[in-house]
Formats: C-alpha cells, structure tokens, sequence
C-alpha cells in the first residue's frame, strides 16, 4: 500500500504531514474551540462599564468577571489533569464544553453579582478542561513531526485570532445588552460540542492500574520554570489590567460607544495574531532569552510612561502608545516564554511543569486584576493602579535578565504550545 492508503487505513496522517478529512474536521473542532474560550474573554472586558451602571458595582467587584473566569481556569489546569486520567480526554472534553454552555445561558440570566461571578469561575474551569485536552487530542492523532507542528500552530493561531474576534463582536452585541455578551458564547459552544461527539477520537482502553499524573509540587523545584512563569504571570496580569483601567475609561470618563472602544484596544491584541505564524522564525533568528527580555522590557516601558504621562487622554497619545508596547511585548515573548517552559525539566515531568506554568499565567490575572480594581476602588486615581503594573511588569523584566542555569536551549523550531486567554 502507498503512505497515503496506509494512513486512510489505520486513521493516521501520512508520514510526510498530509491530513485526511478526519484529521481536518478534529483540527477544525478543536480550533473552534480556541476561538470560543478567546472570545469569551474579550467579550466580557468590553461589556464591564455596562455591567457596573446597571448592578451598581464597584470597579474592584466589576474585574472579578474577568478574574474569576482566570481563577476557575487556574485551578482546573492544576487539578484537572487527575480527572482527564481517570475519565479520559474525550470524555472530560465534552462534558467541559457542555458544562461551559449551560455556565454561559445561567450567567445571562444572573441577576445578582455573586451568581454572576460563579457562572464565570464555572467557565473557567471548563475552558481550562478543553484547552489542556485538545493538545492532548493533537498529540494522539496527529504523529510527531510536521503534521503536528502544523496542527498545533494553526490551534495556537486560532487562540490568538479569537480575542480580537471577541473585541469586535463585543460592540456589537452590547447593541442588544450586555446579557446577549454573556449568551452568545452557548450556542457557540454546542456548535462545537456536536460535530466533536462524531470526530474527536475515542479515549483508549484504560487498565487496571492508576494512571500516574506526574506532580506539579514537583516540577516548582525548577528554578528556570518558576522564573518563567513569573515573567509570564506578569505579562498576562499586566496585560489584562491595562485593557481593564482602558475599557473603564474611555467608556465612564470619555463617553466612548463600546464599539469605539473595542477598536480602540486592537492596537494590543492585533499585532500578536499576525505574527504567530512567524514565531519559529523570531525564536531562531533572535533566541528565546533575548525575546523573552525584550517581551518584558516594552510593556514596562508602557506602564512608566503611564506613570510620567498619567492622563489618558487624548487617545493618540495616552493610550495607543502604551498599547503598542503591551502588543509588542506578547509578539516578542508569548512563543519564546511557551518554548522554555516547554523544554524544561526531564521529559516525564514536563506535563506537570506545562500545567504550573500555565497556571501562573492566569495567576497573574487573578492577583493584579483584582489590586488595580482595589486601587481604582479606593479614589485616589489611576496613578496607584499605573505604579502597580510598573512594579509587577518590572519583576517579570528581573526574571527575565536574571542568569540562567547552562542548559541545552530549547529547539526554535519547536511549535509553541499556547495558553488562555490567552488570554490575551
């Protein structure tokens, strides 16, 4: 039989990366699915002032629709792994994407900020159910080699392009009430959820004995994956912070249409989801170290010039200039951050060290998000919020230039393997 008739045979790809209609429509689900948990994101930062006029909220309680879908989304990453052993990939997947629908048509309906924040936890945990799972699902159907590099970078696109997807629909639906932000994400997700029941692959027979589930107490002993899931955390708390102390702005103090304000936030989300395809290349031109410090330098330089220059208005030069940086930084390090944690420790440890690392970088949203709400909170300005991200954003530019341990570096052709919400 030819490679290609082998492949149609046994349902694997070709040995040279080519894809069969099976493995496309797996690659196309599972990417819906990046879209789906982007979007979810971005949806939500947008619909917040309108949120905090009608339930009369606070800033500090307003974020946690932001920080309790990171919080929800930490915690699944570090306990999650148990369930997927026990219960299978398969399994776990869909009754997570099930699971995030019903979250999505109950937070809709929540009339009181305590449901409301629930329902968003709830979604996080089972965003970070799918995300884990579908790499896992890549790995198992597409081989080692080409095939997998392709399909990873198309899913990591995907994840990218879905935030800034999310941002444009985002003034759209608020048309109609920030409900139908909290709405649109079900449907999707059954959308995706029925095709996945016919394609993903079954889970594998499971014996007797437990699966081992490599620990993540463990893989903390590792100073170079500590020190990168600070620089991530960082990035990521920063990140979301800034586009939180933006969207309250323009919208409360300017008197900005959500719709302007959406596109008034692509400057930081745009650039990074034209250039993932190009992440290999960065990573071999430049190196993964100076990426990483350079990621971490132009957000930090952002944040200073908020500090020197805190009024926000006007646009052109309050804002965008901040954004670009932001934006510049997840261009320069979001792969090159990804291919370290990936590469280090030995290779039986790595899923736990991936997990803590991507962990961390919703952590960094879940603990600045809620102290620059506080901040804000407290009336003395967006000074105190400003100086914050300076300090978080220069920790993560210390764990970036700090010497590391001799190691053999990281391949930089390898694919990096992307995180939410991603984040953005």
């Amino acid at each position: 039989m030819s490679g290609g008739a082998t492949a149609r045979a046994t349902g694997t790809p070709p040995a040279h990366g080519g894809w069969d209609v099976r493995h496309r429509a797996v690659l196309l689900v599972l990417s819906a699915n990046m879209i789906l948990d982007a979007i979810e994101v971005s949806l939500v930062l947008v619909a917040l002032p309108d949120v905090r006029a009608e339930l009369g909220l606070s800033p500090l309680a307003v974020q946690w629709l932001m920080s309790g879908f990171a919080l929800g989304f930490a915690v699944a990453l570090l306990t999650g792994a148990r369930l997927v052993a026990w219960l299978g990939t398969r399994r776990v997947y869909l009754a997570a994407m099930l699971g995030f629908a019903v979250a999505s048509v109950a937070g809709g309906f929540a009339g009181d900020p305590v449901t409301l924040v629930a329902t968003r936890v709830v979604k996080g945990l089972c965003a970070a159910l799918t995300a884990p799972a579908g790499l896992a699902i890549i790995a198992d159907a597409f081989p080692e080699g080409p095939g997998r590099r392709r399909a990873v970078s198309v899913y990591a696109l995907c994840g990218a392009a879905g935030f800034t997807a999310g941002l444009l629909l985002s003034g759209a639906l608020l048309q109609a009430g920030w409900r139908w932000t909290l709405w649109f994400p079900a449907p999707l997700a059954l959308l995706v959820l029925v095709p996945a029941l016919r394609v993903l692959p079954r889970d594998r027979p499971r014996g007797a004995p437990a699966v081992r589930v490599p620990s993540a107490a463990r893989a903390l002993r590792d100073g170079v994956l500590v020190r990168t899931a600070v620089g991530a955390a960082a990035l990521n708390g920063t990140y979301h912070s800034v586009l939180f102390l933006v969207t309250l702005h323009v919208q409360e103090r300017q008197g900005w249409p959500p719709w302007l304000n959406a596109l008034a936030l692509l400057p930081a989300c745009v650039p990074l989801a034209v250039t993932v395809p190009f992440a290999g290349r960065m990573t071999a031109r430049w190196g993964v170290g100076r990426l990483i410090a350079l990621g971490a330098a132009a957000p930090l330089a952002g944040y200073a010039l908020l500090l020197a220059r805190p009024r926000l208005a006007p646009y052109a030069t309050g804002v965008l200039p901040v954004l670009l940086l932001v934006g510049a930084g997840f261009v320069l390090s979001f792969a090159a951050l990804n291919m370290r944690a990936a590469a280090t420790g030995a290779a039986e440890h790595r899923p736990a060290a991936l997990r803590v690392y991507q962990a961390a970088v919703q952590l960094g949203a879940v603990v600045l998000l809620p102290a620059t709400g506080a901040l804000l909170s407290a009336g003395h300005g967006g000074r105190p919020a400003f100086a914050l991200l300076a300090v978080a954003a220069a920790v993560g530019l210390a764990a970036a230039v700090a010497p590391f341990p001799s190691r053999s570096a990281p391949s930089p052709s390898a694919s990096p393997s992307p995180s939410r919400k991603d984040r953005p």
